[in-house]
């Protein structure tokens, strides 16, 4: 078995980290470049930044914070939010992003997954989907959570890994900020289709969460925000705790 990855990730709306519940009702979690350096710091094994309301404010992400955070980290770095062009990816990594993360553009243009892939190799090309509960499926939605697109999240998976992303980073938007756990059902139904990693998002409160969401969800890697945040639990701790439950991990150095 592959290490399982352990990822906090940064929120940023008005370039400060911040951090809600089901995606609104947002709070002040911090500077993203002194948290980006503590994580990295604290063993973190990847790092990603969503800028949240780029796509509904219609601007770029802000390169300079990427910029900023790139220099102060030395782990993998995925960013998102309001990317809509091949160009504006090479802008990110040029930047010092090693991945970029792809919502809502990808939804309207789904031709993107394809350019991007094609231009910088699948492993640089992360499809976001924040999937809702609704009735007897889950339904994608986009702009920061708050335009509902009608469509079926495991449809949707299943047609982006074919046109080439590398990597699903998979939000329950029923499950974000409520530190509850993870949405098992949701992950294992989607990791029973296809074949390229994912990273469980909403709804990290525990480690036991944690554990769950490899063992049962089948994760590959555990994003979370809240809990590290505010220090509720250490990223060491967790990954002596995935240890013990014979999950593989990257060790702290």
């Amino acid at each position: 078995m592959l290490a399982k990855r352990i990822i906090p990730c940064l929120d940023i709306k008005d370039g400060r980290t911040v951090k809600g519940v089901n995606f609104v009702g947002l709070r002040d979690a911090g500077d993203p470049v002194e948290l980006a350096q503590r994580y990295a710091e604290e063993g973190a094994d990847e790092l990603v930044f969503l800028d949240i309301t780029a796509t509904k404010e219609k601007r770029k992400t802000l390169i300079e914070l990427v910029e900023k955070i790139s220099r102060h980290i030395d782990i993998p770095f995925t960013v998102g939010g309001g990317i809509g062009s091949v160009d504006e990816i090479a802008d990110l990594l040029h930047a010092g992003a090693d991945k970029v993360s792809l919502n809502s553009a990808i939804v309207r243009n789904p031709d993107l997954i394809n350019e991007a892939s094609q231009q910088f190799g699948s492993q640089c090309i992360v499809a976001a989907v924040d999937a809702k509960h609704t009735g007897d499926e889950w339904t994608v939605f986009i702009s920061g959570g708050s335009k509902n697109t009608g469509k079926d999240a495991l449809r949707w998976i299943e047609e982006v890994e074919e046109r080439g992303a590398g990597e699903i980073l998979l939000t329950s938007m029923d499950r974000d900020g409520t530190k509850s756990g993870f949405d098992l059902d949701l992950l294992a139904a989607v990791n029973d289709i296809i074949s390229i990693p994912v990273i469980a998002s909403g709804g990290a409160g525990t480690i036991q969460h944690c554990i769950d969401a490899i063992e049962q969800g089948h994760a590959d890697a555990v994003l979370a925000a809240s809990i590290f945040h505010f220090s509720e639990i250490e990223i060491e701790t967790l990954k002596q705790e995935l240890n013990k439950a014979n999950i593989p991990v990257r060790q702290t150095t």
